[in-house]
C-alpha cells in the first residue's frame, strides 16, 4: 500500500506539472487568438483576457487524455532513471502491479472530470459563445429547447425577437406553429405574429398563414389583427447560426444532458451528436485509463537498455493514434454509421486490451 501511495503521488505531481506547463502555453496562443478573431478594437485586451479565460477550460479539457500520457512517461522515466523500477521488481512486484496505481488515479481524474469539470466547461463555453457573438457583432442569438418547444431568438441593439415553435427540422430552419414576439429597444412588446410555418431563406423567414397582432398603444389587438396567406419578416439569422446557437454538446452539463436530448427529440431534432458526447463522456475514464497504460508499456525499463527517445516517440505516436481512431468513431457515430456504444466504448476498450498485451509481453517476455 506504501508504494501505491508513493507512485500514485508521483503520478498526480507530474500530472500537475504538465497540467501548469500546458496553461502557460496555451493561454498567450489563445489571447492573441482571441484578440485577432473579435476584431473589435472597442473590446481591447480585456475583452480578449476575458475571452481566452472562459476557453481555458475546455481546450484543457480536451486535452485531457494527453495530459495523462505525458504525466504517465515522466513518471516511469523518473522511476527508470533513478533505479526504482529496479527495486521495485527486484521487491516480487509486476509491471501490472506498478501501474495498478497511475490507472486508479487516472480514472479518479476522469470521473472527478464528469462530475465536476464537466459543468464547469458547460458554464464556461456558454458564456464564451455569447461572448463572442457580443463582441464580433453586436448581437446576441440564443437558442433553447424545453417542454413547451423551440425558443429562438435574433435581433440587434434596435430590435429583438423572441420566436417559439412546436417543431422543426433538423437544422431548425424550417418551424412548425411558430409565433414571433417583436420587442423595441426599450424591451417594449410591440407585436405578435402567429404562423402555421416558418422557413428561413436568404435574409428572411417565410411564413405562411399568418396573423398579425399589433400590441403597441392597441386598446383592442384582435380588432386590428390582420391575416395574410404569406408573408415575408426580415431576419438576421442564417443556418449556420441556428446551429452555431444550439453549441457544441460540451456546452450542456452532463447532469442535464439525458432531459435535453429528450426535448430535442420532442422539437424534432435527432440529438444524435449530443447522444454520442453522452456516452464518450462516460466512457472518458477507460480513455485515461488507456492513455495510462500505453504509455507504461513503453517506459517501463531501464535506461541502460537504451532506445529511450525511440520507445517515447512510440508510446505518443501510439496514444495520438487512438485518440484520432476515437475521434474518428466519434465523427462515424454522430453521422449514424456506426451504434453508438460502439463508438464510445470500443476504442478505449480495445486501446486497454493492446496496452495489457504489451505490458505482458514485457514482463514474461
Amino acid at each position: 500500500m506504501i508504494l501505491h501511495l508513493y507512485i500514485a503521488r508521483r503520478f498526480v505531481r507530474a500530472f500537475l506539472i504538465v497540467l501548469a506547463v500546458f496553461i502557460s502555453i496555451l493561454l498567450p496562443i489563445d489571447l492573441a487568438e482571441q484578440v485577432r478573431r473579435i476584431g473589435n478594437p472597442d473590446a481591447g485586451f480585456a475583452g480578449a483576457f476575458e475571452l481566452a479565460l472562459l476557453n481555458l477550460p475546455g481546450t484543457l479539457y480536451e486535452m485531457l487524455p494527453l495530459f495523462i500520457m505525458l504525466a504517465t512517461l515522466f513518471l516511469f522515466l523518473g522511476l527508470a532513471r533513478t533505479s526504482e523500477l529496479v527495486v521495485v521488481r527486484a521487491a516480487g512486484r509486476s509491471a501490472l502491479r506498478s501501474t495498478l496505481s497511475p490507472v486508479v488515479v487516472a480514472i479518479l481524474i476522469g470521473v472527478i472530470g464528469i462530475l465536476v469539470i464537466n459543468p464547469i466547461v458547460a458554464a464556461t463555453e456558454r458564456q464564451y459563445q455569447s461572448s463572442i457573438a457580443r463582441y464580433q457583432t453586436g448581437e446576441e442569438r440564443t437558442l433553447s429547447v424545453s417542454a413547451e418547444g423551440l425558443w429562438l431568438r435574433q435581433g440587434s441593439e434596435e430590435r429583438q425577437t423572441v420566436i417559439r415553435a412546436d417543431r422543426s427540422n433538423a437544422d431548425g430552419t424550417v418551424l412548425s406553429h411558430a409565433s414571433f414576439f417583436v420587442f423595441d429597444a426599450g424591451g417594449s412588446l410591440q407585436s405578435r405574429i402567429d404562423a402555421r410555418a416558418a422557413t428561413l431563406e436568404a435574409g428572411a423567414w417565410a411564413l405562411e398563414e399568418v396573423k398579425i397582432w399589433p400590441l403597441e398603444n392597441s386598446a383592442n389587438p384582435e380588432a386590428q389583427a390582420e391575416v395574410f396567406e404569406s408573408l415575408s419578416l426580415p431576419s438576421t439569422l442564417t443556418r449556420e447560426q441556428i446551429r452555431d446557437s444550439f453549441g457544441r454538446p460540451s456546452t450542456v452539463p452532463i447532469y442535464e444532458l439525458p432531459s435535453f436530448i429528450t426535448q430535442l427529440n420532442r422539437a424534432g431534432f435527432a440529438a444524435l451528436t449530443h447522444r454520442v458526447w453522452l456516452q464518450m463522456e462516460l466512457s472518458n475514464p477507460l480513455m485515461l485509463a488507456a492513455m495510462v497504460l500505453i504509455a507504461a508499456g513503453f517506459t517501463m525499463r531501464h535506461t541502460r537498455f537504451g532506445k529511450t527517445g525511440v520507445m517515447v516517440l512510440a508510446a505518443i505516436l501510439l496514444g495520438f493514434g487512438v485518440f484520432f481512431i476515437r475521434s474518428f468513431a466519434q465523427v462515424l457515430g454522430e453521422t449514424g454509421q456506426l451504434p453508438i456504444s460502439v463508438v464510445a466504448w470500443t476504442p478505449p476498450l480495445a486501446a486497454i486490451l493492446l496496452a495489457l498485451g504489451l505490458l505482458l509481453h514485457t514482463e514474461d517476455g
